[in-house]
């Protein structure tokens, strides 16, 4: 265990090194001007002094190794840089936004990992019946939906037709994040969440089934149903636990999806998370707020990869850690 973590660390770090080097190389290549993005529309009212003040005061006129240098360097001291259009320390910036996303994300990682396994144990057990196929034609079709037009579906129908659920936010109008209750919260996440596990349950779905035919048609289940085994009891017995792990990983694997789909989905419910400032970030030209949710969203995916290895070990106790 102590080798297995420590190899994990060191990749993690190597990991990160080349995350940040290729991510600010692409900052600095971008064609967006920081100050001219941080102004805005004020662009037009200020002096040549006074835009050479703000690029001063971000240390934007440097050349981009030294900026690239001090900023390697203070990360190595735990220091993200500070926010243009926020005007807080990055860490904080992404503390707040991470809130507001965490309980989307894991509300949807959640539903969409029970419903595509649920799905695909289902569509296995009924190869080619109608259920089969339509649970088939179902993962098929929202496995090339994009998230942000199934997110205006659900918008439109839901909270303009039906008015059921909330326009946009993450809590009712006037209230702060911290002062919201749990039910306020759970009505706000309703749709931005069913947005992204409806699209999420298409991969897990079509993987469990394919595995659970394979293994209802494997020389151990024949052997049992042979013994009078019924299916669901071969299902119970040996089916979950080795169509558990394919599922595991993919689930695991899908936090980078998620993050991505949650950067499309808070743009269309104006959702205050970590993906709409991403969005912000990038148009804006803040440098150092993208550099973090960057490096942020390398060290949650790389922490979702680990749990998933980890996790191996308890459905399957015959795989040993680093091997």
């Amino acid at each position: 265990m102590i080798r297995f973590l420590i190899n994990k660390v060191l990749r993690l770090a190597l990991l990160l090194f080349a995350v940040a080097t290729f991510s600010f190389i692409l900052m600095s290549l971008s064609p967006i001007d920081p100050v001219d993005a941080y102004v805005g529309t004020a662009i037009l009212n200020i002096s040549p002094e006074q835009r050479q003040l703000i690029a001063d005061r971000w240390g934007l006129d440097e050349p981009p190794l030294t900026r690239y240098g001090r900023w390697l360097q203070n990360i190595a001291g735990g220091d993200l840089g500070r926010s243009l259009i926020f005007n807080q320390p990055v860490i904080a910036v992404i503390g707040e936004r991470f809130a507001a996303s965490l309980w989307l994300m894991m509300f949807a990682w959640v539903l969409s990992g029970l419903l595509g396994f649920g799905l695909g144990v289902l569509a296995g057990l009924r190869q080619g019946s109608w259920l089969d196929q339509a649970i088939r034609f179902y993962a098929y079709t929202l496995a090339s939906t994009p998230t942000f037009w199934l997110a205006l579906l659900l918008l439109i129908f839901f909270s303009v037709a039906l008015r059921w659920t909330p326009v946009c936010c993450a809590t009712p109008p006037g209230v702060p994040l911290a002062d919201a209750t749990l039910l306020q919260r759970l009505h706000h996440l309703i749709l931005p969440a069913a947005a992204l596990s409806i699209i999420g349950v298409a991969n897990i779905a079509l993987h469990t089934r394919q595995k659970l035919i394979d293994v209802l048609h494997s020389d151990y289940a024949l052997f049992a149903r042979a013994q009078g085994e019924s299916t669901a009891g071969i299902v119970w017995q040996h089916g979950l636990r080795n169509i558990a792990l394919p599922a595991i990983t993919l689930q695991f694997a899908s936090l980078s999806e998620l993050f991505g789909g949650s950067v499309l989905a808070e743009q269309v419910f104006a959702y205050p998370g970590l993906g709409e400032a991403t969005v912000q970030a990038g148009l804006r030209g803040d440098v150092p707020l993208l550099l973090g949710i960057v490096l942020f969203s390398a060290i949650f995916v790389f922490t979702g990869n680990t749990l998933a290895d980890l996790s191996y070990r308890l459905i399957d106790p015959r795989i040993r850690i680093g091997r």
